[in-house]
């Protein structure tokens, strides 16, 4: 099992102006696969409190995946991208690619995500669109290659079918 922590990114959110559903679309499609959520955790769009809880996540509590969902867009306040990037290793762009790229076959606004995909030590960290739909479909896009993605960060065995 890959232990998996999700930050949502908002400030209608944190001043409980809206409820988080987004976190919630991305439970459910890990629930099909080896992963188990182990963190969760809301924040403001404020870079500094992004990049404290990825850098306790990643470097402290050494989970497996971060998905963050929110601030990828367009508004002046959108900084989870360039939070994450601050905190990364290297970038595996083949990811945000591929998000965009399935994002793009059913909306002309995936283009307009900003979203980052990179690693830091044995976390990989993944930046999803806030909306549960963007989010759900972000996550689905890149589902099949996961696992092995993360074999390869984590250096914890997993092989198709077979869950550890």
């Amino acid at each position: 099992m890959f232990r998996v922590g999700i930050l949502t990114v908002s400030d209608k959110g944190f001043r409980g102006e809206r409820q988080d559903t987004t976190h919630l679309a991305i439970r459910e499609v890990l629930a099909g696969g080896p992963f188990e959520v182990a963190a969760y955790e809301l924040v403001p769009d404020e870079p500094p409190m992004i990049k404290k809880v990825l850098r306790l996540w990643a470097d402290r509590e050494g989970l497996d995946l971060i998905l963050t969902n929110g601030g990828t867009g367009l508004a002046p306040r959108d900084r989870t991208p360039e939070a994450t990037r601050e905190l990364l290793d290297r970038e595996v762009p083949g990811l945000a690619e591929l998000m965009r790229l399935v994002g793009l076959r059913k909306t002309p606004m995936a283009a307009l995500s900003r979203g980052v995909a990179g690693v830091r030590g044995r976390t990989l960290i993944l930046n999803l669109p806030g909306s549960p739909k963007g989010a759900r479909e972000s996550l689905e896009a890149v589902l099949p290659v996961l696992p092995h993605a993360l074999s390869l960060v984590t250096g914890k065995p997993w092989k198709e079918g077979h869950h550890e």
